[in-house]
């Protein structure tokens, strides 16, 4: 198509934009061949995400069934309905931090109605077509809100590591190291022993097999010591009495409209954290098979699985990177693979849920412990911090604030500052030039560079060209006007080009106007060249136009005009005269 043809093409369908990948895969073609590939791939992302979706929610405060149950609802309707072909969803780490807070604050009634809220505004926020701009979330809040997340998830397994004697562990990070401060005496060696064979057997196949399933490998071999040895450690079985055999039946609490006032923050977290992690996810998948996947259709997915995963006795649920990197990695072709992942989970409760009882809590706190550290980003992470005072300093501020604050908190400061800061850095790019020399405030003297853009001889005296170069905005007015103040003499003929300017806002519209007015007062004739048509529009509506401004094509046309207009008005005079 060429590029006229896809400026012409209308806007997308709402059919085009919803519907699920897995429907545009039917109507392709799907064979036997594809589905056996998909059915391999969701093994292997199943044998992953049994052992990481009981630590998971074991790490929230929950449960292990709470986790496989939101794998397989929440898994399957994800990709099911998702506009990822090869999204992957369960329990995800991010929400371990989210998940215990809200838990401790107003038990699992309270997370299931923050979660069925969240799953609403994530609907609402897909219709909306609003997920495109979930992308816009600078880089630096994700890299510090994760890391913020992983350290905090590391911290919260130290007790299940050692097997420490906390009888309530805060799920605030000081009075958490306060308590395991306290209580580092009760460590039990066999404990110690167990988390360092799980870490040691999980980060040694990564190096030398990374296709073996490390996870499942070290929670099988240390549940199997533990039950062959009788080993003194606390297990899934000890501690939650095993894994049921089979899905609860759907039930929703009883809620009124002051709980719903105490979840709404936690709900728009939730709402907030699992957009972002799935569309992060979406698009990591995106990079590694070159499709694209449909935004707003995977974030009415998202919002439906929430809402099911917790009916059905579940937690919140979201696309998660490395199962859906497995995924791909496995040579999934479609959304069935996810399905087939779901099912692969069932099938487990159903048949070997009584296994599970043998696991040992060391060895699901070596699984966390081990996504804690892969997700903290520690490269990007010092990357950012050498990159700019900026970007370091909506980095740190994200980080500090996930850890000692809270998740919401961190988000809302973190975009904000790094909204600021690109306005700040759009701001320093506005560029005013004229006489055919650079009178930016700084540039110049920073480069020591001056770019001749008009020849100061081309017009005369009476006659002044400017040009501004870059997004005329609020955040560049002061530095603008600044320059145009400067100007001494009053001339006859005023030129500003906007040839380099791509939008032009409100206030800077205003800004001008007020100082096209004072050269109006002063008799000099005010001509805007260059001007495209959404900055034309802008300036019309703030008053710029007959008979304070004239707008020509070029600048050099302005000239033309401006002093055909004097030497009409100079004429006029004469003949006045006579």
């Amino acid at each position: 198509m060429s590029a006229q043809g896809s400026l012409l093409r209308p806007h997308p369908t709402f059919a085009e934009l919803f519907t699920p990948k897995l429907v545009t895969l039917l109507r392709e073609g799907y064979s036997w061949v594809d589905f056996r590939a998909d059915a391999i791939a969701g093994l292997t992302v199943a044998i992953v995400a049994l052992p990481l979706s009981m630590a998971i929610a074991i790490g929230s405060g929950l449960s292990p069934d709470k986790g496989l149950y939101t794998a397989i609802i929440g898994g399957f309707l994800i990709s099911a309905l998702g506009g990822s072909r090869f999204q992957i969803g369960g329990p995800a780490g991010a929400f371990i931090v989210l998940i215990a807070t809200i838990v401790e604050r107003h038990g699992y009634d309270g997370l299931v109605l923050a979660t069925l809220m969240a799953g609403l505004m994530m609907m609402a926020v897909g219709f909306l077509r609003l997920g495109t701009y979930i992308k816009y979330i600078p880089f630096p809040v994700t890299v510090g809100f994760t890391a913020g997340i992983a350290v905090i998830i590391f911290a919260s397994q130290v007790k299940e590591l050692f097997g420490l004697d906390i009888a309530k562990e805060p799920s605030a990070l000081l009075p958490k190291l306060w308590a395991i401060g306290e209580n580092i005496t009760t460590a039990k060696p066999a404990t110690i022993t167990l988390s360092v064979l799980a870490i040691g057997i999980i980060v040694g196949l990564r190096r030398l097999r990374p296709k073996w399933p490390g996870f499942l490998v070290a929670v099988t071999v240390t549940a199997a010591i533990a039950a062959l040895f009788n080993v003194d450690v606390a297990t899934i079985g000890s501690r939650f009495g095993g894994v049921p055999r089979s899905l609860p039946a759907p039930s929703i609490p009883a809620f009124d409209l002051k709980k719903i006032g105490a979840v709404l923050p936690d709900a728009v977290a939730i709402a907030l954290l699992g957009a972002i992690e799935s569309l992060l996810s979406a698009v990591v998948a995106d990079g590694m098979t070159g499709r694209k996947h449909r935004s707003n259709c995977e974030l009415v997915a998202q919002g439906v699985a929430n809402i099911a995963s917790v009916t059905f006795g579940g937690m919140c649920v979201t696309g998660t990177i490395a199962r859906t990197a497995t995924n791909v990695r496995a040579g999934a072709r479609g959304p069935v693979a996810g399905m087939m992942h779901a099912l692969y989970i069932l099938l487990f409760m159903l048949v070997a849920s009584p296994l599970a009882s043998y696991i040992p809590l060391a060895a699901l706190g070596a699984v966390l412990a081990v996504v804690a550290w892969n997700m903290a980003e520690k490269e990007e992470f010092a990357s950012l911090l050498r990159s700019s005072w900026g970007d370091a300093t909506v980095l740190m501020a994200t980080f500090l604030l996930t850890i000692f604050v809270d998740l919401t908190t961190a988000i809302a400061t973190g975009v904000t500052l790094g909204a600021f800061l690109f306005l700040h850095r759009m701001a320093e790019a506005v560029e005013v030039e004229g006489g055919g020399r650079m009178v930016s405030e700084d540039e110049a003297d920073k480069t020591g560079v001056e770019r001749t853009v008009y020849d100061p001889h081309a017009f005369d005296g009476d006659t002044m060209v400017y040009r501004i170069s870059g997004a005329f905005f609020f955040g560049a007015t002061a530095a603008v006007s600044a320059v145009l103040d400067r100007i001494g003499v009053r001339p006859k003929i005023f030129v500003l080009d906007f040839t380099d300017v791509p939008l032009v806002d409100s206030t800077a519209a205003k800004t001008l106007e007020r100082f096209v007015h004072k050269l109006h007062l002063s008799g000099t004739k005010v001509l805007f060249s260059g001007t495209r048509k959404s900055v034309r529009r802008t300036l019309l509506l703030a008053g710029l136009r007959k008979p304070l401004v004239r707008y020509a094509a070029t600048a050099e046309d302005a000239v033309t005009q401006g002093r055909s207009a004097i030497n009409s008005t100079e004429i006029a005079d004469l003949s006045a005269s006579d």
